[in-house]
């Protein structure tokens, strides 16, 4: 019986919006695979880990309605595999699929989609937002990269979403360092505040496009879903209390560095060649009009690097994880920076007046 005929870019591109909430490894088989839906000449293509869930579709051809699941990994690598011009046909054999393109064929096994697992769209969910598909691109771009990766305070491991007012605000920590993004509503929302996992926040950051297209969040007590077109995803938030942000940011710093930001990228590339592999520690020391960065390692070795900056506060040395720096001045999109910050032992704060919305905090460290 034949499932689905479609050209290889058209499946590939409803494929890749899904396959990457599919474990390689897991307890269930079933979660391995991919639900494929025909109801009334729409293909939907479904794929959950039971945290998180994507579905987008496809128009299909006429031909009878169909459920079955198939391996989402192999059915991804063979379509990638095929040429750019292929028409992929899908046939149902027994229990397999075959899958086929000139000559070309492969057999893939099935599993029954009645036992497919489905994350159900829960009750309570607010009103719609609804904002540019580059917008929220964009704040996602400004904090993922200080989330925390498998840490302990399972919490710190998504990011904070916060509706107030007209104001979106997201904001990721991993306990060393903390960034923060925020931008204004069309429309007043009622207030609330969720921590989206991980995995959902950089699966949404690969389907979001730099467009004026809108996506639409709802957002309830324990679920999120994400409307794109033709795509949507429906997401389990993190139970847990995200940490004060508001106390981490520093409200008033006496020493302001003003410098370009490609400048200070470059020297702390150049001296974190010769940093501590394990501690990754660079020292900032600070004069009028001058920036010096200097690391060293196990090995007596040291790097040391100068550059000029708009700095005229007291002498200062301090020293930071040279790889969270990094990090927050990669993400920021304008070419002078403002770093603000007190004394050796405290925090600094990184904005931009090209990213008015964006602060990023980095604890110091002892070097």
């Amino acid at each position: 019986m034949l499932l689905i005929q479609s050209e290889r870019t058209a499946l590939l591109s409803a494929l890749s919006a899904v396959v990457g909430v599919v474990e390689r490894r897991h307890t269930l088989p079933i979660l391995s695979n991919l639900l494929l839906e025909k109801k009334s000449g729409t293909l939907n293509l479904l794929a959950t880990d039971l945290e998180l869930q994507i579905s987008t579709h496809l128009d299909a051809e006429a031909g009878e309605d169909f459920a079955i699941t198939i391996a989402a990994r192999k059915l991804f690598d063979i379509v990638r595999a095929l040429p750019e011009t292929a028409r992929v046909k899908l046939d149902s054999k027994d229990s397999q699929v075959v899958v086929s393109a000139g000559k070309s064929r492969f057999t893939l096994q099935t599993l029954p989609a009645a036992d497919f697992p489905r994350v159900e769209t829960g009750a309570g969910l607010g009103e719609a937002i609804a904002l540019p598909q580059k917008t929220l691109k964009r704040l996602l771009q400004l904090v993922q990269f200080a989330m925390a990766s498998q840490d302990i305070r399972y919490y710190l491991n998504g990011m904070l979403l916060v509706l107030d007012g007209k104001t979106l605000r997201v904001v990721a920590t991993d306990g060393h360092r903390l960034a923060y993004a925020e931008t204004a509503l069309e429309a007043e929302v009622a207030a609330r505040e969720v921590i989206i996992p991980r995995k959902t926040v950089l699966e949404l950051s690969k389907l979001l496009g730099d467009t004026d297209d809108a996506v639409e969040l709802r957002i309830g007590s324990n679920q999120v879903t994400i409307g794109l077109p033709g795509t949507e995803l429906v997401t389990k938030v993190v139970d847990g209390k995200f940490p004060d942000y508001q106390r981490v940011i520093p409200a008033s710093q006496p020493r302001h560095l003003h410098a370009n930001r490609q400048n200070v990228i470059q020297a702390l590339q150049r001296a974190a060649i010769l940093s501590n592999e394990k501690f990754r520690g660079v020292r900032l020391v600070m004069s009028a009009g001058m920036l010096g960065i200097v690391c060293n390692n196990n090995e007596q070795e040291e790097a040391a690097d100068e550059i000029e900056v708009d700095y005229a506060g007291d002498p200062l040395d301090v020293g930071f994880n040279v790889t969270y720096l990094l990090d927050g001045l990669s993400a920021v999109g304008s070419e002078n920076i403002t770093l603000s910050l007190g004394d050796a032992n405290s925090s600094m704060l990184l904005t931009s007046e090209g990213e008015p919305g964006f602060k990023y905090v980095v604890m110091p460290m002892r070097i």
